[in-house]
């Protein structure tokens, strides 16, 4: 009997638990469960005689699948995979997958939650201002921004997006303006907000150049991942510009140091919550879980990001 494991050191709902484990138990495979882990040890033990591991933001590296020596599929529950080592995934015959979309509300509305805060001067009794009638830039336009997109229109915002693979009808369809450069989206926008994976050519890609064009009392939004700011150019542009915000779900790596000089312009969450919603809990493992069954039962590779 194939055995499926929920391996996350920050664990789904237990809505979400109950859904997997019953897809899978009904599909005939065993579940196994290793929640709220604090060591790595206790992953390295869990995944030796498991076919299946569907993790969230826990990583998987080379150590990890060299010690899964039955692994055939891992999934990562949302749709950035790069806590996987795909190259050592891949070596070892290990299909990768995602589960694009299924988060992606519930990070568009973090970011709106974001860009109301800073609007809203951090809520510390000034006058803030309104979103309403003020241009919002979407960098890339996938679930997760058109989501986004969607929601700001609906506060009266005008919508531009720097997405080179998308056609024009794509976006006439989401009613969004398009960007023909990163530049030319940083001059228009008053809000920007990143929604691209992390990928060797997107690492530190947001620089104080890019910054640094953008229009008074601009606000950054960040809810894909860290790796993608130049960070000392984000002290840059807090030293340089004191109508500058940031807002994110994810802490800085130099937070101390931006913390010095952003004079309380800087928003992050204490840890990333992007997918921290029930509905997103349970959608993403429902996910994860059907497709492990569909690639065991019937070789589905739809959602494979090692290809």
């Amino acid at each position: 009997m194939k055995k499926i494991l929920i391996a996350t050191e920050k664990p789904f709902a237990k809505s979400s638990v109950d859904g997997i484990s019953k897809i899978v138990t009904d599909a005939g495979y065993e579940i196994v469960l290793l929640e709220n882990y604090t060591e790595k040890a206790q992953l390295l033990k869990a995944v030796e005689h498991v076919n299946a591991i569907i993790i969230r933001s826990d990583k998987i590296d080379k150590e990890v699948i060299d010690a899964a020596s039955k692994l055939e599929v891992a999934v990562r529950a949302g749709a950035g995979y790069d806590n996987v080592d795909l190259e050592a995934a891949t070596a070892k015959n290990v299909v990768v997958m995602n589960t694009p979309g299924q988060n992606s509300n519930a990070v568009g509305e973090l970011a709106i939650g974001l860009m109301l805060y800073a609007a809203r001067n951090f809520f510390n009794g000034s006058s803030g201002t309104e979103l309403r009638g003020k241009t919002l830039g979407l960098y890339a336009l996938g679930n997760t921004a058109k989501y986004l997109s969607k929601a700001a229109q609906g506060l009266g915002m005008e919508v531009y997006a720097y997405a080179p693979t998308k056609d024009d009808r794509y976006l006439q369809a989401e009613n969004v303006k398009r960007a023909n450069s990163p530049e030319e989206l940083f001059e228009k926008c008053r809000y920007v907000s990143l929604h691209i994976p992390l990928k060797p050519e997107t690492k530190e890609i947001i620089t104080y150049e890019l910054l640094s064009l953008m229009p008074k009392n601009a606000t950054l939004v960040n809810t894909a991942r860290r790796e993608v700011i130049n960070e000392d150019g984000l002290l840059k542009m807090f030293a340089a510009r004191k109508d500058f915000k940031y807002v994110s779900d994810i802490q800085p790596a130099k937070k101390e140091a931006i913390d010095n000089v952003c004079d309380n312009r800087m928003y992050c969450t204490p840890k990333k919550m992007g997918a921290q919603t029930a509905e997103a809990n349970i959608n993403a493992g429902i996910a994860a879980a059907n497709q492990i069954v569909g690639l065991f039962k019937n070789g589905d590779r739809t959602f494979q990001v090692n290809k």
